[in-house]
């Protein structure tokens, strides 16, 4: 929901702005959430560079993101987009030191298939919104791993309320010269967005939290089926056949890995009750 309003938005208003006044209306969540001493201990913590600097990058993720909406159909966009989680679990194994067993290697090679189909390098038309999609999705798997390494220090309320404030610092320095008025409807549709990307980032973040980021990641292959859905329902989009293929295949790397967990967690309960005494 949050991708398909943002997709809405610039098409009409510039990229610093709804990142803005996106974050501008979460800060308050952040705040309300973790008490008004959340800033200071943004200030004091101790990975407080660490926290800056995942910051950065999540502006530019989100720069790249939100420029691509312009061009491409939402269901293009959100299958590029998943090249993240299947990055996320390439990056786990060097710089998490993560454990990726056999299954989720073969849902990598099967996801990054799907990811150059539905990429399309035949359509040169695109080449600038797909590689500013796949940067984003770079840059998104750096986060994660980012968050992965420094979650356990701090609070999911001070994550949040660094990287929004980041961005309303970083992004606010262009708004004199690209301000655009929105009126009380979109201001509204800008807030909604907000309340969407803010509920989304927290539950991502308390997920990652409490199981390896290659293991949360692919479970948000769930997004693909609303991206068509919306994508069709909003703006009567039918993709190309080669994002329907691309889309299938990340579906199922996904599903590979659903399965391989599913079939780890079954285990030491079978073990136990075939245990004697």
């Amino acid at each position: 929901m949050q991708d398909a309003g943002v997709k809405w938005l610039v098409a009409g208003f510039p990229v610093p702005e709804v990142m803005v006044m996106r974050s501008l209306v979460i800060l308050p969540f952040c705040v309300a959430f973790a008490g008004p001493g959340v800033a200071r201990r943004a200030v004091v913590s101790p990975i407080r560079m660490q926290l800056f600097l995942r910051s950065l990058v999540l502006v530019a993720a989100w720069v790249c993101y939100y420029t691509a909406a312009r061009s491409l159909q939402l269901a293009e966009l959100t299958t590029i987009y998943f090249s993240s989680p299947l990055l996320v679990t390439a990056l786990a194994m060097p710089l998490l030191k993560e454990r990726v067993p056999p299954a989720r290697w073969a849902s990598l090679v099967i996801g990054f298939a799907g990811i150059l189909i539905a990429c399309r390098p035949h359509d040169l038309g695109h080449a600038g919104p797909i590689a500013l999609a796949f940067a984003a999705a770079l840059l998104w798997a750096y986060t994660t791993v980012l968050i992965r390494q420094v979650v356990q220090a701090e609070s999911t309320a001070v994550l949040l309320f660094v990287s929004n404030a980041t961005i309303v610092v970083v992004c606010g320095l262009a708004l004199p010269f690209l301000w655009r008025q929105p009126s009380w409807p979109q201001f509204g549709l800008m807030a909604l967005v907000a309340v969407f990307g803010a509920g989304g980032q927290f539950l991502s973040m308390e997920a990652i939290r409490r199981a390896p980021a290659s293991v949360v990641a692919p479970i948000s292959f769930s997004s693909l089926v609303w991206a068509f859905c919306f994508g069709y329902a909003v703006w009567g989009d039918v993709p190309d056949v080669a994002v329907f293929i691309g889309a299938g295949l990340i579906l199922a790397s996904g599903g590979i890995v659903a399965a391989a967990e599913w079939r780890a967690t079954r285990r030491p309960a079978s073990a136990a009750v075939l245990r004697p005494g």
